[in-house]
């Protein structure tokens, strides 16, 4: 029997700042497998939106089901355990470690050993790093980064910083991926390669991803269904091509 269950499904999402309200009764439902767009002008609510769902804050009112279970009001680290990963509109990567340890960094979901077992540097220690590194080079690959495993994370393009970003959100082992502009900042060039790898990610990983995005050419290109905030609330929603197309949706974004 097929299971119909959304991957994430959002009730009356709302949360307010001073008396404003920042999100107000945000709904959206993604299926499993889907790429999905979250865009609206700036302040619209979106980054607000995804620090909501993944335990950044806690809403005022609102449910949040991912894969059937409710993580409404859980912590970031319980979220992400659940299978929620994001990145973030301005990189947020360890720089000063290498380009292998920031991928491990996310792997510690799936390996574990004891405070003990590291200190005493004990068996266990050893065959687990060995594994993490194994696993961190395998998705590293994926990216084309294995060549730049023991660089510096801050002495990567770029490019390539928002590439390692993913790769450590994917080795959390998520149903959900949130990326948040992802294209901020980049060249035509690089977001051509852009499209290709989130495309190629949600294929390889079988993953769903919701994505925030300003660059239309990349949101049209990519996304099936859309939703557009504009002052916390929802615009419009539906299939990208006819949203994009909704008279209000041109004033109060693609106008602007």
């Amino acid at each position: 029997m097929e299971n119909n269950t959304p991957m994430l499904k959002v009730t009356d999402l709302s949360i307010s700042f001073g008396g404003l309200r920042a999100v107000d009764e945000f709904n959206v439902t993604i299926n499993k497998g889907e790429l999905y767009g979250l865009i609206g002008p700036n302040g619209a609510g979106k980054t607000t939106a995804f620090n909501l769902l993944t335990g950044v804050y806690k809403p005022d009112q609102g449910r949040i089901i991912l894969d059937g279970k409710e993580i409404t009001g859980k912590s970031n680290i319980e979220i992400n355990k659940a299978g929620i990963a994001r990145t973030f509109q301005n990189i947020r990567l360890f720089k000063d470690l290498t380009v292998l340890d920031n991928v491990k960094a996310g792997l510690h979901n799936s390996y574990d050993y004891s405070t003990l077992t590291g200190i005493l540097r004990l068996p266990k220690f050893f065959k687990v790093e060995k594994e993490m590194d194994k696993r961190a080079l395998e998705l590293l690959k994926v990216f084309d980064l294995d060549k730049e495993a023991s660089f510096k994370a801050s002495n990567l393009p770029y490019g390539k910083q928002r590439k390692l970003e993913i790769a450590r959100a994917l080795a959390t082992n998520p149903k959900l991926l949130l990326l948040d502009e992802p294209a901020a900042g980049m060249n035509p060039n690089e977001t051509k390669e852009l499209m290709e790898t989130i495309s190629f990610v949600r294929k390889e990983f079988d993953m769903t991803i919701l994505l925030i995005e300003h660059d239309m050419k990349l949101v049209s290109g990519i996304c099936e269904r859309l939703t557009v905030l504009n002052f916390g609330r929802v615009l419009a929603e539906g299939p990208t091509q006819e949203v994009l197309k909704n008279p209000e949706v041109i004033t109060a974004y693609l106008g602007e």
